[in-house]
């Protein structure tokens, strides 16, 4: 974590920070939408997708998965919904996903401290114990054509602008994804349906993408950043008030929201409750061209959490790493909003369910939802705030 003394001073002199006299909040637009977050919602739309199984790219279940989201999204009135079309094969050369989850240097991904615990992927079938789930699971992805949704909330002053909020929908292990990356997507379009809502009006447009291939190298995210970031800002056609692609102020990603058990224990073993310190990790990479920018950006969602997040507080952390911002952060200030840090905790054993057949609905406890809820509070809060969110009394139909 960065040096408590120089944070504190970073956090107070952000225009954001200032916290809001409790009596204020009925008058805040972005209070107002927080409160309008549901733990029940929020765990159905995790269930919703875990109906496709680990949703793994390049398989008919995660192409039934994007079709789902798609109608979920226009049934909330997120407009602007369309599909980023690219093409992958496993052979293609890989472009580097950014700074390594690190082995021993203070760079990067953050250095490993603590008890560590095996990690992996799992690829043997017969060690999903649910038959129905193992045969979901079953069809191999293969190369061709791939996908990813997204809709946008169009800004009523400065349409040209927009803030990106993403989570990666496919997953892999022989389970449901549902933490990896169900919990994160579930927070995209719970956010979506939010600011959907007639009455919600924003200076700034906010996009909601659910990237694909992300386990395989972040290959989705990298596809949009190749085709759509030359089309940043340019009107189209000219005189039409319209951006396909407004100009990128900053992009959130979220990446497995709801374990945080602590460290694992000398035997390998962890919790199996939720540890009443857990915390909503905001993470930027220190080393990207627009780390100052992007540390900015974390803190200001320290400051939404602080405001509005009801059960757990966040941390700010300098090692964001091979997740989907990466693609994104030397181009716009980019963060993660994740359960632990990825490089020195979910790389060092913290989540036992990684990619793991354990990865289901049935695993976690609402004490485990709770804290993807309270993801969800800290970025509706931060991009409520950042976008310029107003409520209409008397909205347009």
């Amino acid at each position: 974590m960065l040096c408590a003394v120089s944070a504190l001073a970073t956090l107070r002199s952000h225009p954001l920070a200032a916290a809001e006299p409790a009596g204020a909040l009925s008058d805040d637009p972005a209070a107002q939408l927080v409160g309008r977050l549901d733990l029940e919602r929020y765990k159905a739309t995790i269930k919703g997708l875990t109906r496709f199984g680990d949703r793994r790219q390049g398989t008919d279940r995660n192409r039934a998965a994007i079709d789902w989201i798609e109608s979920q999204l226009r049934a909330y009135g997120c407009a602007d919904v369309g599909r980023l079309r690219y093409a992958y094969s496993p052979e293609q050369k890989r472009k580097p996903s950014g700074p390594p989850v690190a082995q021993g240097a203070p760079q990067g991904g953050g250095r490993f401290r603590g008890q560590r615990a095996p990690i992996g992927v799992n690829d043997d079938p017969q060690r999903q114990p649910d038959a129905k789930l193992r045969a979901l699971d079953s069809q191999p992805s293969t190369p061709g054509e791939r996908e990813e949704i997204y809709c946008t909330k169009v800004g009523s002053t400065h349409p040209n602008e927009m803030y990106i909020v993403g989570a990666h929908m496919d997953g892999i292990g022989w389970g449901e994804a549902a933490n990896d990356d169900g919990s994160g997507t579930a927070l995209v379009m719970e956010l979506a349906r939010i600011f959907s809502s007639p009455d919600v009006q924003t200076e700034r447009s906010i996009r909601f993408a659910l990237w694909n291939n992300e386990e395989t190298g972040l290959d989705g995210a990298y596809a949009y950043v190749e085709q759509r970031a030359r089309l940043q800002g340019i009107e189209s056609p000219p005189g039409s008030g319209r951006y396909p692609e407004p100009r990128w102020l900053g992009m959130v990603q979220h990446d497995m929201v709801l374990f945080d058990h602590g460290m694992p224990r000398a035997d390998g073993t962890l919790s199996p409750t939720q540890r009443p310190e857990a915390d909503v990790d905001v993470e930027f990479q220190s080393q990207a061209k627009q780390a100052e920018g992007a540390q900015k950006l974390a803190w200001a969602f320290y400051a939404a959490n602080e405001a509005y997040a009801t059960d757990y507080p966040a941390s700010v952390g300098p090692h964001m790493t091979n997740t989907d911002s990466t693609p994104f952060m030397d181009l716009v200030p980019a963060v993660s909003v994740r359960e632990n840090e990825r490089g020195i905790q979910i790389g060092a054993g913290w989540d036992p369910h990684w990619h793991q057949p354990t990865d289901v609905y049935a695993t976690f406890s609402d004490a485990d939802f709770r804290l993807g809820l309270n993801a969800a509070q800290t970025t509706l809060g931060a991009i409520a705030r950042l976008a310029g969110t107003s409520l209409n009394s008397h909205p347009q139909r």
